[in-house]
């Protein structure tokens, strides 16, 4: 994985952390020396309408947009947005949904996109600690216990595992 581009694209809703969720990754793999390049479409993201960013990294990246195709991560924050951006995952690559996750068990129910993240996180080449770094620098202080705890229970793959239908394409 290290020296090829892995290509990450999230989808949602206006207001589920997309953005976010996208802006962390990004934090994480220029922190760990990588190569990023990040786009976001807004859409009517103000009025619940759909959002979607694409973060690119690796030693060389020339250009912010994952092309058809060829994200090897697909990240959807919510089901609606599934069959939307399908178009954009490989055929071996990886879906995350929020079937992923216990949402009901969420410390928070805003804290889905971290949760998330840390599905994600097993999947790509850094530390716990470096998404914790990000993620405690992206968000206000008051919110880290509850992020960790999300971010935890995605990266713990409770209560599925990595052969359920919410993580592949």
């Amino acid at each position: 994985m290290s020296s090829q581009v892995v290509n990450v694209v999230f989808a949602g809703l206006g207001g589920q952390g997309v953005l976010k969720a996208s802006n962390i990754l990004a934090q994480v793999a220029f922190a760990s020396g990588k190569a990023v390049k990040k786009s976001e479409l807004h859409g009517m993201s103000q009025r619940g309408g759909s959002v979607s960013s694409d973060v690119r990294f690796g030693e060389e990246v020339f250009s912010p947009m994952v092309p058809d195709g060829d994200a090897d991560y697909l990240v959807v924050l919510t089901l609606e947005e599934v069959e939307n951006n399908r178009r954009h995952l490989r055929r071996e690559g990886v879906l995350v949904t929020p079937e992923a996750i216990a949402v009901d068990n969420l410390p928070h129910p805003r804290s889905l996109n971290i949760a998330l993240l840390g599905v994600l996180s097993k999947h790509l080449p850094f530390s716990r600690e470096a998404w914790l770094t990000a993620i405690r620098a992206s968000l206000p202080e008051k919110v880290h216990e509850i992020n960790v705890k999300a971010f935890d229970m995605g990266r713990s793959g409770q209560p599925t595992s990595a052969d359920s239908p919410a993580m592949r394409g």
